[in-house]
């Protein structure tokens, strides 16, 4: 069985971050680890308070997966402090697993950034030059090239710029955009477009960190990358489209409706 490390942080109502990637690997059929860098009180409708995991911590983690256990590949979440990008990069380098899959995690659904300028800037230097794939959305591609993005060309223009930053391939998600969802694969050559129809739900949380999870777990089962996020796009388009309405206000999607349905749990 392969083996799949979430670097990310901890949602207490479980739609997303740790919780969010430990599921989409288990309906992939790896084995799912985690290293926590925070943990915090969140649910559908907001967050509420977080801690920050030390980076001594953070480390200790890492150090305590790879020296016993053989890594098929990483995804990187939510990681809000200097310390904690610096922590990660440097032992990710020391280790270098095979697959490094970058979410960065810098804009909230409401528009909220998460990270301060120092810190956005430390993840571009650091984490990125280290990505197999990075996946940011259309907010999060706009704080890393300081660009506008409103339509598919602007789109295109960002994902070279963002190649050029070191990541090997960059995945910009089209989602914020109106009409149907395409998102565009780059790899320094060529461009790569992954289109669906719009799903009318307000439940999306944790959209994002399940897309990501679903590629890293793809990329470790050796699918090549183009297949990877295909298949990882027809997922969370299932997961969105019979996602949970749980909660008060944005609802998880389901990760294991296919298996449910297999299982005959769901008619």
């Amino acid at each position: 069985m392969k083996k799949v490390l979430t670097i990310a942080g901890s949602d207490s109502s479980g739609g997303a971050g740790i919780q969010a990637d430990l599921k989409t690997f288990s309906a992939h059929g790896v084995f799912g680890m985690s290293v926590i860098t925070a943990v915090t009180a969140q649910n559908t409708q907001g967050v509420f308070a977080v801690q920050d995991i030390s980076s001594d911590v953070i480390a200790a983690q890492i150090k305590a997966v790879f020296e016993d256990i053989e890594v098929d590949g990483v995804k990187v979440g939510m990681v809000s402090q200097i310390p904690t990008i610096e922590v990660i990069a440097e032992q990710l380098r020391l280790y270098a697993p095979r697959t490094i899959v970058i979410d960065p995690v810098m804009v909230s659904k409401s528009g909220y950034h998460l990270l301060n300028p120092e810190a956005e800037s430390t993840l571009i230097h650091e984490l990125l030059p280290l990505a197999t794939v990075v996946t940011p959305n259309i907010p999060e591609a706009e704080v890393i090239t300081k660009m506008a993005i409103h339509t598919t060309a602007q789109m295109e223009n960002a994902a070279k710029e963002i190649y050029q930053m070191g990541a090997k391939n960059v995945l910009l998600k089209g989602g914020h955009l109106e009409g149907a969802s395409t998102d565009i694969l780059y790899d320094g050559q060529s461009f790569r477009y992954f289109t669906t129809a719009r799903i009318q739900t307000k439940n999306t949380h944790g959209t994002g960190c399940t897309l990501s999870s679903a590629i890293t777990s793809n990329l470790a089962l050796c699918y090549p990358l183009y297949e990877a996020v295909a298949q990882a796009k027809e997922y969370i388009t299932i997961a969105i489209e019979h996602s949970l309405d749980i909660g008060k206000g944005v609802g998880p999607t389901h990760h294991f409706y296919t298996l449910y349905k297999k299982a005959g749990i769901i008619k």
